[in-house]
């Protein structure tokens, strides 16, 4: 980012704005989809601000990515502690969110599992499968508090309808509501796990 003459230059802020400026780009367009040469352009910076912060462009992708996946989980927190103390209400705020992103004109999935599946390998799986494991820790929260048996096994299970409710809102817009759809199949699993607990 250029700096106004006369003030000092600030790493975090200029690395913070980069990705802000590429999260976008990248979502949109693809990993592949963006050259470097484009990406400093748009950013307003040049190749070596861009290489002395990330290295290079797969280390502004990696922070990219990490800083969707924290930003989506403290979105999804969010929802869920806006919704009570009610277990179901909270998972249903997960998948009220969610249908409220895949109806976002911009929306093109998960940019994990995006990133995951165009470079099918590390870091992108690894950083994918870290974002996962987030969504589990929220929800097996929400499991715990509901009082399941086993919370993790019902975790799991949630954790497979918001990543594929995502995944065939991005895929098949032929299945309207598709996280509505999801959200009554995950509180039909809650309301079975509680009457076994």
């Amino acid at each position: 980012m250029p700096v106004p003459k006369g003030s000092t230059l600030d790493p975090g802020r200029t690395r913070a704005a980069i990705i802000e400026t590429a999260m976008p780009l990248l979502y949109e367009r693809g990993l592949d989809g963006v050259g470097v040469a484009e990406l400093c352009a748009a950013m307003g910076v040049s190749k070596e601000t861009l290489y002395r912060h990330f290295g290079s462009k797969e280390g502004l992708i990696e922070a990219v990515l990490e800083a969707r996946s924290e930003r989506v989980t403290r979105w999804l927190r969010a929802a869920v502690e806006s919704a009570g103390e009610e277990p179901a209400d909270q998972l249903g705020a997960v998948f009220d969110a969610l249908a409220q992103w895949h109806g976002e004109p911009g929306f093109r999935g998960c940019a994990l599992l995006n990133a995951a599946a165009q470079h099918h390998g590390a870091p992108e799986l690894d950083m994918a499968g870290r974002h996962l494991e987030r969504r589990l820790g929220l929800l097996a929260g929400i499991a715990t508090r509901a009082g399941a048996a086993d919370p993790g096994a019902l975790a799991r299970q949630w954790l497979v309808l918001v990543t594929g409710c995502t995944v065939v809102a991005d895929q098949h817009p032929g299945t309207p509501g598709a996280a509505r759809l999801a959200r009554e199949a995950a509180l039909t699993l809650l309301a079975a796990a509680r009457s076994r607990a």
